[in-house]
């Protein structure tokens, strides 16, 4: 099972994608972790990205389709993967079918812009512990503090919601062409593509997940 998750920050798609792959046994591919996982590695490949995230720079296109594709052909990809957070714009998509790698599922996890701002400038953070509250879902017992330390939680700036709010109008104008592009080709009977509410508890969303791998919805 070969999969790409779609979702804007703040969708849950980062659960869905650990729950996917736990069940059916599939590789979690994450483009932020294979980044740095291949800098670690210090292969020459890492060695590039490295040098390119070293000077502030993005890395292209090329050279994460290039990790992508030597990270597919390790053994824990032979059941098939889960690629998180790529492609994210029309060209990395068309770059992954020049490539050769063929999709199984594209499902795209919907979630309206005002429930996106609702979750993500409610999070507040213990910085000594990575612990993460949420004002109206999992408050603090005091007010702004930690529960275990008492000392004061923060808002990171990714959180605040005018941050949010930019990095959604992004996240819709780099992903409108390329859902219209999953959908031609599932129209063409190359990938099976849906989209779902990521509105509610995660396990009724996972749920309607499994039904889509299963062809049942």
């Amino acid at each position: 099972m070969r999969m790409v998750l779609l979702g804007a920050p703040g969708s849950g798609k980062g659960t869905q994608a650990k729950l996917i792959c736990e069940r059916y046994g599939i590789a979690h591919i994450s483009t932020g972790d294979m980044l740095r996982a291949a800098v670690q590695a210090g292969t020459e490949l890492g060695r590039r990205v490295k040098a390119i995230m070293d000077a502030g720079e993005l890395v292209p296109d090329a050279v994460v389709l290039a990790l992508i594709e030597e990270r597919i052909a390790q053994p824990d990809c032979a059941k098939g993967f889960l690629l998180d957070g790529f492609p994210r714009t029309l060209a990395q998509a068309e770059g992954l079918e020049a490539l050769g790698i063929d999709l199984d599922y594209v499902i795209e996890i919907d979630v309206p812009d005002e429930e996106v701002v609702k979750r993500l400038s409610g999070r507040r953070v213990h910085p000594g512990s990575g612990r993460v509250y949420h004002l109206l879902y999992h408050p603090p017992k005091e007010d702004c503090k930690d529960d275990i330390t008492g000392e004061p939680l923060i808002q990171r700036d990714d959180d605040r919601e005018e941050t949010v709010r930019k990095r959604l109008e992004v996240y819709r104008q780099q992903t409108a062409p390329l859902i219209d592009f999953y959908r031609r080709r599932a129209q063409q009977g190359k990938v099976r593509f849906a989209t779902l509410s990521g509105v509610g508890r995660v396990e009724a969303v996972q749920a309607e997940i499994r039904q889509i791998l299963a062809g049942k919805a």
